[in-house]
């Protein structure tokens, strides 16, 4: 562990932007034969490094990016199988001290209406959340003095205290709150959180000043150290990512791909998961009505497919930023997380007006509900839909789960308690059109299942749960 990760002082910046120019200039117009290369380093499974990510980046033979993209959806495939993990974000707080150019939440937004859950309103979310079928949430906060780790410690204890009045409750809370220090992310860790979520927006150091005027989130160091705080405190899974459309998209890929090479060799482990925003419409922004660096639909699917590339067994989480179209591309080359029937700020659950610019953080691409969005998933692409958090209650995560997920371990657990999950949404929460398509795939599923004995444990869960039983897994 770096020392001064953990003082929180004298911090310096791990991301070489020389070194990441030079690559970057040496990957310019790359030759088929080194781009074939690299796509057949990559479908070996072992991930790429930042330089060769940069060479399918920069590739302009449209031949050879449908190469990439082949590639990607090869290795998802037999890494992931046809599982989706899916989740909610849930808003706590848009008070936020910090002045970010791209954000509705802004400090000096004076027309957004600022807005913090109490208890009650918390619960009153999540039971909204539990009916429609959720288990696993994001917490998303503000940042601002006055909400610190204990009361950031209280919300999430709330939220695990609910359950509704079907089967629900929510089985894995995420925080994507401000970076704390090592003891706050202590706290944070003492009342089960799962992954800590924190974004670096632009790895590029003077588009990161240009763009955050003010607050805390001024400190570049201090946020590029987050995760390591965060896995200091005992938090084994991080989330990272980086906002694309303000800085050169080549630039900061290969900056997600140092700070995850930076986390594994301080920390042992590299990210859980990483994310990969695109800015859209936010009030009182022109920045994020125009951004500078905006990738063309083929250039961010490229990016998604690299990242699949580079980090094979890390998680790629898709938001509703992007319209339905565009993530059923981004489902195929690489994404293993996706957000449903998402709401952008807090009350939005159970807000009878949902779609209020004046409090929402960002504009939703995709408004779809949960359950539009899991018969599409399951309809169009024959993906299992899955909710599990078996991994993380049986100790499964950090590196340990990373060493499990490249011997198969994925397809061996995840699929099984994946397809579990779903038949506990098809049992509870599910229209009658979605729970037909959905056991139509559970039967092709299990008639498909090569081990016989785990075949046999499963349909004797399965049958157990059409019998009332519910939180089953392997």
């Amino acid at each position: 562990m770096n020392k001064n990760a953990t003082l929180g002082t004298d911090l310096k910046s791990f991301i070489d932007e020389e070194l990441i120019w030079s690559e970057i200039e040496k990957a310019t117009n790359p030759e088929p034969s080194l781009v074939r290369d690299v796509i057949a380093k990559a479908k070996e499974r072992k991930g790429l490094s930042p330089f060769e990510a940069a060479v399918l980046l920069k590739n302009k033979d449209l031949e050879l990016d449908n190469e990439i993209f082949e590639a990607a959806i090869e290795v998802k495939k037999g890494i992931y199988g046809n599982r989706l993990v899916l989740f909610a974000p849930l808003y706590i707080s848009n008070e936020c001290a910090n002045q970010c150019a791209y954000c509705g939440f802004n400090a000096t937004n004076k027309d957004l209406e600022r807005r913090t859950l109490t208890a009650e309103e918390i619960h009153k979310e999540v039971e909204v959340l539990e009916d429609l079928g959720h288990k696993r949430l994001l917490l998303v906060y503000g940042e601002h003095p006055k909400y610190d780790a204990d009361w950031i410690a209280q919300t999430v204890r709330d939220v695990y205290s609910v359950t509704s009045r079907k089967s629900g409750e929510i089985r894995r809370v995420n925080i994507n709150c401000a970076p704390l220090d090592v003891e706050g992310f202590r706290k944070l860790h003492e009342v089960g959180i799962g992954t800590y979520q924190c974004f670096h927006e632009t790895y590029h150091q003077e588009t990161y000043k240009k763009y955050h005027l003010a607050g805390r989130k001024t400190d570049y160091n201090w946020r590029l150290y987050a995760m390591h705080r965060a896995m200091e405190a005992g938090i084994d899974d991080v989330g990272m990512g980086a906002l694309f459309g303000l800085y050169d998209p080549v630039f900061e890929v290969m900056g997600l791909l140092y700070h995850a090479l930076q986390l594994e060799a301080d920390c042992g482990v590299g990210p859980h998961t990483i994310s990969f925003p695109r800015i859209e419409p936010a009030q009182n922004s022109d920045l994020a009505l125009n951004p500078p660096f905006l990738s063309s639909p083929h250039d961010f699917k490229k990016i998604v497919a690299v990242l699949r590339l580079a980090v094979p067994y890390t998680g790629l989480i898709l938001s509703t930023r992007e319209n339905p179209e565009t993530r059923k591309e981004l489902l195929e080359v690489g994404v293993s997380q996706i957000s449903g029937g998402s709401r952008t700020y807090p009350g939005a659950y159970s807000d009878p007006e949902y779609d209020r610019p004046e409090v929402q953080q960002f504009c939703i691409g995709d408004s779809r509900s949960l359950d539009e969005t899991i018969r599409s998933i399951v309809g169009d692409h024959g993906y299992v839909p899955s909710w599990c958090t078996a991994c993380y209650r049986l100790g499964r995560t950090g590196e340990h789960f990373m060493e499990l997920a490249k011997t198969g371990f994925i397809q061996k657990f995840c699929l099984p308690n994946g397809l579990l999950t779903f038949k506990e949404y098809l049992e509870d929460y599910a229209s009658e059109e979605t729970k037909k398509v959905g056991e139509e795939l559970i039967r092709n599923e299990i008639e498909s299942y090569a081990d016989p004995e785990r075949r046999k444990l499963l349909t004797d869960r399965l049958s157990r749960m059409e019998k009332g039983e519910r939180d089953l897994y392997l």
